[in-house]
């Protein structure tokens, strides 16, 4: 239950840091903090669909980030 608990404050820290307008740094360093909890909420659950997809995120984590690409 611990794990659920920190991955719903990291969630409300960047929903904050969105609407205090944080910079692109402040918000990847938090998603990046997020993927780790909810990689370890997977691994306490023993859920492989959740470690699989938590390690999927983790490594797509190590991709370079394209700022301000257009949409």
């Amino acid at each position: 239950m611990e794990e659920a608990r920190a991955v719903l404050a990291r969630l409300e820290r960047i929903e904050a840091l969105e609407r205090e307008g944080a910079g692109v740094s402040s918000l990847l360093a938090e998603l990046r903090e997020l993927v780790r909890e909810a990689g370890e909420w997977a691994e306490r659950e023993r859920d492989p669909r959740a470690l699989e997809a938590a390690a999927a995120l983790a490594a797509a984590g190590d991709a370079p980030v394209a700022v301000g690409s257009s949409r």
